[in-house]
Parts: C-alpha cells; sequence; structure tokens
C-alpha cells in the first residue's frame, strides 16, 4: 500500500492530518501569546473556530478523496468503552418495546410477537456483526453510511445516506412531541403541550453541544436506566407467571389456550398477522446500528466495538425475547386496554397491562418515566446520528462543504446546528394539523431501518468478494464478524423478504380497507429512495451499475498498523484464547 493513498499507522493513533493539523490550527490562531495570557472565555470562543487540515494530493481519484476525506476528518475520539457497550445494549430499548409491542400483541397474538422478534432479532445479530467488521477496519467519519459508496454503487450509497440522514431528520422533531404527549399521562393541559416541547428541545440541544462525550454520557444514564426497568420487568414477570403475586395463583401457558396463542379466523389472517409485526419489531430495533456510525469517534475502536457489537445478542435474547414472552403469558391479545390508546401512553403499554392486572398498583407511574426517558433518548440518538451523516455527506461531496464544519473541540457544529433547527418542527404540535404533518414526515423514512440494514449487509457480502478477488484474506482483520459471510447473505434475504411482507400489507392491510393514502403511509419512503438514486445517477452521469470486486479500494483510510505485524497480534490472540477453559472461549464468542 502506498503511503500517498493509505494511511498506515500504528496502534490507536488519530489519523494523520486531523489531530495534527488541529493543533496546528489551534496554536496558529492563539496568536502565540502564553497560556496564561488567554483567557477562559477566549478558549471557549476559539473552540467553535473550524479545523485546518492539510489540502490533499490532487492526483487523487475521486473516490480515493471521498474515501481520504472521511478516513481524516477531524472528530475526536471521546466515546469510551463504557459508552458503547450501554449505547449497544439500551440504546434500541424504547417504545417499540415498551408500548409498540402492545399493537404487535394485539394483531399477533403471543406466538406472533415472538415469532416476528425472534425472526428480526437473528438478522439484526448479522447485520451488527457486519457493520462491527467493517467499522473497526475503517473507523471513518459516517461510519457505515460511506460503506456503500465504496462497496455497491456510488448512487446507490447516496440514496441510502439521505434516505438514512431523512430517518434522524423526522425522527428528532417526532420524538420531542411524543414525549410532551407522555407528560399528558399525569393530567397536564394540552395547552401546555408546547411549553414542554421547549424544555425537552433544551435538553437534547444542550447534551449534544457537548460532543460526543455528551451523546456518550447521556445514553449511558438512560440506556442503564432502560435496561435496569427491563432487568426488573423480567424478575416481577416470573414471579406472577409462577404464582407468586398479590392475587396469586399458577398462569403458565393458559393464556396460550384461550385466547390463543396467534388470532385470526384461518391461516391467511394469522400469518398476515404475524407479518405486521415485522415493521413494529424494526422500528423497536431501530438505533442497533449506531455502534458503527460511533466508530470514529471512539477511542479504541478495534477494542471497544466488537465487544459493543456483540451485545446485541444478550440484548435480543434477555431485554426482548424474555420480557416479550412474559408479556404473551400475563396479557391475552384481546384485552380491551390494548385498544385505542396513544403510541406513546403508558396506559397503552403490555408491560403496565400485565401488572396492573395481576395486583400490582402504582407502577404505570413508573412506566411512564422510562418512556419519557426512552423517548428523549431517541431524540438525542437523532441529533447525533443525523449531525454525523450530514457532514459524511458533505465530506463526500454530495451537500454544501460548510456542512463538513468541525471545530476545534472536534464537534460537527454546522450540522448540529441545521438538526436542531429542523428540529424547531416540533413545535408544530399545537396546530391541529399536527396529526397529518407527522405521519406524512414520518411516511418519508418508515422503511429506511429496514433500507440500512440491507446496505450494510450487501456492504459486507461485496466487502468479502473484494478480499477474495484481490487475493486478500480475513485474516488481516482486527475483527471479523461471528456470523460471517453467509451471516450477511442470510440478512439480506430477511430484510428482502420482509419488504415484500411490508408491501404486501401496505397494499392488502389486515382487516381490508386499503386505499392508495394509507399504502403511501406505510411505503413513501421506498419510492423517495428510488428518486434519490435516479436523482444522482442523472446528477453524476454515473451509469455503471456496481464496483466490480476487483476494482474496489479496501485500503484507503483503513485503521491498520502492518499487516504483517497484525496477522501476528490476532494469531497470538487467537493463540491465548485457545489455552482458556472452554466457558470462558463460549463468553468471549458471544461478549
Amino acid at each position: 500500500m502506498s503511503e500517498d493513498k493509505n494511511f498506515v499507522y500504528a496502534k490507536e493513533e488519530p489519523v494523520p492530518g486531523a489531530q495534527d493539523s488541529y493543533e496546528m490550527s489551534s496554536e496558529s490562531n492563539k496568536d502565540h501569546s502564553s497560556p496564561k495570557s488567554v483567557s477562559a472565555w477566549q478558549d471557549f470562543k476559539d473552540s467553535f473556530k473550524r479545523v485546518k487540515l492539510e489540502e490533499m494530493d490532487p492526483n487523487l481519484t475521486e473516490a480515493e478523496k471521498i474515501a481520504m476525506a472521511t478516513a481524516r476528518s477531524p472528530l475526536q475520539r471521546h466515546l469510551k468503552n463504557r459508552h458503547l457497550q450501554m449505547i449497544a445494549i439500551g440504546g434500541a430499548i424504547g417504545t417499540g418495546l415498551f408500548v409498540g409491542s402492545g399493537t404487535a400483541l394485539r394483531t399477533a397474538g403471543p406466538a406472533g410477537i415472538l415469532i416476528g422478534w425472534g425472526l428480526m432479532g437473528t438478522m439484526i445479530y448479522c447485520v451488527v456483526m457486519a457493520v462491527g467488521e467493517m467499522a473497526v477496519a475503517y473507523p471513518v467519519s459516517g461510519g457505515f453510511t460511506t460503506f456503500a459508496v465504496r462497496f455497491l454503487d456510488e448512487s446507490l450509497g447516496f440514496a441510502l445516506n439521505y434516505n438514512y440522514m431523512l430517518q434522524w431528520l423526522v425522527v428528532i422533531p417526532l420524538e420531542l412531541v411524543a414525549a410532551s404527549i407522555t407528560v399528558n399521562f399525569w393530567g397536564t393541559p394540552p395547552r401546555y403541550r408546547d411549553g414542554f416541547v421547549a424544555l425537552f428541545y433544551v435538553v437534547v440541544v444542550v447534551i449534544n453541544f457537548f460532543g460526543a462525550k455528551g451523546y456518550g454520557e447521556a445514553e449511558f444514564v438512560f440506556s442503564l436506566i432502560k435496561v435496569v426497568t427491563v432487568t426488573g420487568f423480567i424478575i416481577l414477570g416470573i414471579v406472577l407467571v409462577c404464582g407468586g403475586g398479590p392475587e396469586g395463583g399458577y398462569i403458565g401457558g393458559a393464556l396460550w389456550n384461550n385466547p390463543g396463542a396467534i388470532p385470526g379466523a384461518n391461516a391467511g389472517q394469522r400469518f398476515k398477522g404475524v407479518c405486521t409485526v415485522f415493521v413494529t419489531a424494526a422500528f423497536s430495533f431501530s438505533g442497533s446500528e449506531l455502534v458503527g456510525l460511533a466508530s470514529a469517534e471512539t477511542e479504541n475502536p478495534r477494542k471497544v466495538l466488537p465487544g459493543a457489537a456483540k451485545q446485541v445478542f444478550w440484548r435480543i435474547c434477555l431485554f426482548y425475547i424474555i420480557s416479550l414472552c412474559l408479556v404473551g403469558l400475563l396479557v391475552p391479545y384481546n384485552d380491551e386496554n390494548l385498544i385505542g390508546a396513544s403510541s406513546v401512553d403508558a396506559a397503552a403499554s403490555p408491560f403496565v397491562i400485565a401488572i396492573k392486572t395481576h395486583g400490582i398498583r402504582g407502577l404505570p407511574h413508573v412506566i411512564n418515566v422510562v418512556i419519557l426517558i426512552s423517548v428523549l433518548s431517541v431524540g438525542n440518538s437523532g441529533v447525533f446520528a443525523c449531525s454525523r451523516t450530514l457532514t459524511a455527506l458533505a465530506e463526500q461531496g454530495y451537500l454544501p462543504k460548510i456542512f463538513a464544519y468541525i471545530d476545534r473541540k472536534g464537534r460537527p457544529l454546522v450540522a448540529t446546528v441545521f438538526t436542531c433547527v429542523f428540529a424547531l418542527l416540533s413545535f408544530i404540535a399545537a396546530s391541529d394539523k399536527e396529526g397529518d404533518v407527522f405521519s406524512w414526515l414520518l411516511a418519508l423514512s418508515g422503511l429506511s431501518a429496514l433500507f440500512t440494514w440491507l446496505g450494510i449487509c450487501l456492504c459486507h457480502i461485496r466487502f468479502r468478494r473484494a478480499l477474495a478477488a484481490q487475493g486478500r484474506s480475513t485474516d488481516e482483520l482486527a475483527f471479523t464478524s461471528p456470523a460471517g459471510y453467509w451471516g450477511s447473505v442470510y440478512g439480506a434475504v430477511m430484510l428482502f423478504l420482509i419488504l415484500i411482507a411490508q408491501f404486501w400489507i401496505a397494499v392488502w392491510p389486515l382487516g381490508g380497507g386499503g386505499s392508495a393514502e394509507a399504502f403511501f403511509n406505510a411505503y413513501l419512503s421506498f419510492p423517495v429512495l428510488i428518486a434519490f438514486y435516479v436523482f444522482h445517477k442523472i446528477w453524476k452521469r454515473n451509469w455503471t451499475w456496481f464496483i466490480r470486486a476487483k476494482d474496489m479500494d479496501i485500503d484507503t483510510g483503513r485503521r491498520v498498523v502492518d499487516i504483517d505485524v497484525l496477522r501476528e497480534e490476532v494469531a497470538e490472540e487467537k493463540s491465548v484464547l485457545a489455552s482458556k477453559p472452554f466457558y470462558y472461549r463460549v463468553w468471549k464468542f458471544w461478549c
């Protein structure tokens, strides 16, 4: 690998041209004053100045310039191991699990939610393992959002990136309004909704202006609360199922017999009911890929990211499957409390219903607090994800260069400001047209998570093909996906089938009554994705359909020491692991 086209550097040192340039620009803007003569206020003001980077070699190709720009981005690495671990474990625990599972239970029954979340869980495991492998090798600005441009096709990468950016851009105002609705659970008059929107808006904005460290610390606290809540419910749920509640009486699997495991008069209705769960489950897993996006701002991606990615297994098994299994044992799918409640109302939460109907009072208030925290957590993640995606798009030349503005504290300042300004749309909560506006905004990004995960699987498949085509092997990778190549194939096939199932449900919804408006509310993001793809093809006159495996650039921006040295280190680590007891090797495989 040539020095002018690749970053090859030792251990986990900062990218050449990024941190060095930051230090030089900091010195040049201090007017050579001594540290004592510079006031704290001046330091604060200077921290918002742009980091200056060295000019790139003009002889590089366009693809190499894009790879180099994202690889040398001066985002600072403030996320620690505990941040990524908690983001991975609790990052996707939110309203999709606490409240959305109620709708899924009503339409698919206790068996249907286990099938839906189980299948989606195996797919998500493969996706996160794939993104972990690539993010460890390429901890670049924008993370996995840059991989499609490199491994698939520039136009497809453009479409997927814009789709992912829209997903989080729309989610932020939606979640701020949802938080204000959640507060209404305590009898807060609706006229105060905008006041709570303003309060939550300030909280999310302030957190993100502390940069990656602020996001990491906030998510650490938010996720810890969610994990403790779900763990507590699992313990209490087991007690209730076994008859240890205030009302006593062994419950077991009685509700699987009456009213039944899956609602529906015939096999076709039951199958369609299970299919409706996939989108709800996908919504609940949204954010699982954030560990890959955060790779550029992690202190030691090689050591931290693999463990964080593997935590998805425990989240799927312990927090989703076990808790939903207990919900299905404690709440019948025809419970009247599952119908007609708000999507962010604790009264609609099957977790609350499960405990209230078995003689325990007072818990809805606790669950509502956790739902509120979950909503704020998603809004916080939205600002982080959207701002980093906007920065990566600008670094790739798909947005004005001003969006690539990163200050001396490593904050993508302009992208964050733009994201926060768009979030002001949340104040439409006071309008009578609020429901119409937000339903169409949500439709714009309704399937974005599925397209993102499909893109990740395809990128991993093509990345492995490129290694093989160029005579390389996985021995030069610091971390390889335990699910491997075929795990990504399985994930891609599953996602393709889920998109087909969602199309079927959008055209012929459960219970009938399909319409054009209902279809576009459910499937609008697909024609939007196609529109972005076609626009880029015409704009760039890019008439190639995919990048050939032998032509892929799999070196620029790699975080490696020396391939031979890396192979020796990996071989030594495997040798040490092989000498450990069996239970320890099993633990390390999954964690």
